[in-house]
């Protein structure tokens, strides 16, 4: 884990519980479903859960569920089309609407460039 989320508050919940915009989210991190990016670890009781890691500015999220769930989160989600990706014109309107900054990280893939040069020699 990196350095930044364990100095962030740490939440575990489970995803119907989440605020309808961290949800939208999480939809935006995981386009084609969760099931994939599920990890496992050993709560406080000594139980192995799985869970969706998903890091937000303020806190690190650790959504539970199981597989099982994960596929029936996504098949009984409007979002996601038949094969369980996030529709298009959804990932449009979520990525407008929380104005996600990291959707933009593929652009930027040197962090430390003179990114003001840049800016001017746009076509």
């Amino acid at each position: 884990m990196s350095q930044t989320s364990q100095s962030k508050p740490r939440v575990i919940k489970d995803f119907e519980k989440l605020d309808q915009g961290i949800q939208e989210q999480i939809k935006l991190e995981y386009p084609e479903g969760f099931e994939d990016n599920l990890i496992h670890f050993t709560n406080k009781e000594g139980k192995r859960v799985s869970a969706l890691p998903f890091e937000t500015e303020e806190k690190y999220y650790l959504v539970r569920m199981t597989i099982e769930e994960a596929q029936q989160i996504i098949e009984d989600d409007d979002d996601y089309d038949e094969d369980g990706n996030l529709k298009d014109d959804i990932k449009i309107e979520y990525a407008e609407k929380h104005n996600d900054d990291d959707m933009d990280d593929e652009d930027d893939s040197d962090p430390y460039s003179d990114s003001e040069d840049d800016e001017d020699d746009e076509d």
